[in-house]
C-alpha cells in the first residue's frame, strides 16, 4: 500500500507529515489499479486517524485544534478493584462520555452519580460548552434524563428490539 514490503512499520515510526510527504513523493496518492479495500493494520488505522486530524485541524478555530484528551475515571472498592468506571474524550468544546459503568454489586450505590458529577466538573473546568454520550433501552437512559441529559436522537431497533439513545447536556 505504501511502496515496498515493510515500509508500512518503518514509517510508523516518522510523524504524519513525513508519511504524508513520502506518500505524495512516491506519486501514492493517485488511484493507478482498481482500488483494494481490505481490514486496516495497526499502523494504517493510525495513519488515516492522524490525516482525518490534519483535516480537521484546518477547519476548526485554531484556539482549539490543540484541544484533546482522554479522560478515563475508575470506582474501586476498599480492596481496590474496580467496581464502576468511565471512559471519555474531552475535544474541542465538548467532553462525549464513551462508557459509563458500575458492577452490578454496587449498581444504585450513587457511583453512577459521581461519576457523572465528576465528568461535568472536569468540562466545566475544560471551558466546554456541552456533554454527549448515548445509551441503550436496556441500559440507562432514565437515568441520563434524571441527570439532566436531553434525548437529542434515538435509533429504533438497534439492536434488534432496542433503541439507541443519544444524549446532550449543556455546561454553559
Amino acid at each position: 500500500m505504501f511502496g515496498q514490503a515493510g515500509e508500512l512499520e518503518i514509517m510508523g515510526n516518522y510523524s504524519c507529515r513525513l508519511v504524508a510527504y513520502l506518500t505524495a513523493k512516491r506519486g501514492l496518492t493517485k488511484m493507478t489499479t482498481k482500488p483494494v479495500i481490505e481490514a486496516a493494520t495497526k499502523e494504517e488505522s493510525e495513519y488515516i486517524r492522524r490525516r482525518l486530524i490534519e483535516y480537521n485541524a484546518q477547519h476548526v478555530p485554531e484556539h482549539l485544534r490543540n484541544r484533546y484528551e482522554e479522560i478515563n475515571l475508575t470506582v474501586k472498592d476498599e480492596d481496590g478493584r474496580v467496581v464502576g468506571g468511565m471512559l471519555a474524550e474531552f475535544c474541542w468544546n465538548w467532553i462525549e462520555v464513551h462508557i459509563l459503568w458500575v458492577d452490578d454489586a454496587v449498581r444504585r450505590s450513587g457511583y453512577g452519580s459521581k461519576l457523572l458529577q465528576q465528568i461535568e466538573t472536569i468540562a466545566r473546568e475544560k471551558e466546554c460548552n456541552f456533554l454527549k454520550l448515548n445509551t441503550f433501552s436496556f441500559q440507562a437512559p432514565e437515568f441520563y434524563k434524571k441527570k439532566g441529559y436531553r434525548e437529542i436522537a434515538v435509533l429504533e431497533d438497534a439492536p434488534s428490539g432496542s433503541r439507541h439513545y443519544y444524549f446532550k447536556k449543556d455546561i454553559v
